[in-house]
Order: C-alpha cells, then structure tokens, then sequence
C-alpha cells in the first residue's frame, strides 16, 4: 500500500494522474488529506480524500509514499510533522520515497537525496541539497523516485508500477494509457 500526501495547494494533475495509473495497476493507493478531508489544489479543485494524516498508522503493509508537489501544496507538506514523521520512516525502513515537481526539496532539506540522482521542477536545484542532478523527467534512485512535473506525471506513475510491480506490468499498464 502507498499513502499519497495532499496539502492544501497541491498539484492536481501530479498527484490524480499518478493515483490512477498506480491504482489501474492494482497497487492499493490511499489518499491522505493533511488536516481535512477535503483538499483543494493549486488550481482551486477541491478533492476528496480516502483519510486524513491522523488517522493513519505506518505498519508492514506500507510499500511507501508519494508527495505530489505545487505551491503551496509543497511547502504545506513539508510543515506536516506527520509527512515528515513518514518520510523518516519509509527512509528508515527501506521503503519508496516518491516526490515531485517542488516536493523533491522536502527530501532535499532532509538530506535523504545525497549521492542520488535527482530530478524537480527548474528552479528548485538548490533544494535538493547533496544530489546528482539529472537531466531526465523521472528518476529512480534506489528507491527514491523524484520527477520533474506535471508533464511527467503518467511516468511517474509508471516508474512507481515498475519499484512495485516490475517492468513488465508497468509496460502493460502503459500500453493501455496510450502514451509515449
């Protein structure tokens, strides 16, 4: 199971498309509000989450973490002693970190991005203290998957599929998408 963040001023489209491409893969994906249920994204579109951050619990079930970026959905993130508490975990414990767009400064800041190849959304390099910054649109770095934005969302998701599940489902689930 993964749990993905949603702060008030998140991205929409980075944080919906991935849930749906990884939930077309039959990855149990959970979408975790931080303080309501409701969140509204950076472009005024309200969502409806599954749960919110007090109520859940890392456990052996936990595959790991997705932190869709946006302003200030990313800074929000970063303020939450919950995501930072969940992040220290999976980092701990040996599960995926996945973060985009902005929310690659979080790990950054964290120091959990040293000596790892690295990708945010440009002009956000200097937050990703101590990576190897990449050209590439995704990355995957022993289990932290960072991307570059928006854009990249479907991806993102695709490379979230292959940590999990393999390269061969993740190639299933994107011939069905019809992207490139």
């Amino acid at each position: 199971m993964l749990y993905i963040f949603f702060a008030d001023g998140f991205e929409e489209v980075e944080a919906i498309a991935t849930m749906d491409v990884l939930r077309r893969a039959g990855i149990e994906t959970v979408s975790v509000g931080i303080g309501s249920k409701t969140i509204t994204g950076a472009h005024n579109i309200p969502v409806i989450c599954d749960t919110t951050a007090d109520k859940i619990e890392f456990n052996n079930s936990v595959d790991g973490i997705i932190l869709p970026g946006g302003m200030p959905g990313t800074t929000n993130l970063m303020n939450s002693f919950i995501v930072n508490d969940f992040i220290d975990l999976c980092y701990k414990n040996g599960k995926i970190i996945c973060a985009i767009c902005a929310a690659p400064m979080i790990l950054g800041r964290k120091g959990l991005l040293n000596n790892r190849e690295a990708v945010c959304f440009p002009g956000f390099e200097d937050e990703l203290k101590g990576a190897v910054l990449s050209e590439k649109f995704v990355c995957n770095s022993n289990g932290i998957i960072t991307a570059k934005g928006m854009g990249s969302a479907v991806n993102f998701g695709l490379e979230i599929i292959s940590e999990i599940k393999g390269k061969e489902i993740s190639e299933k689930i994107k011939s069905t998408l019809q992207c490139s």
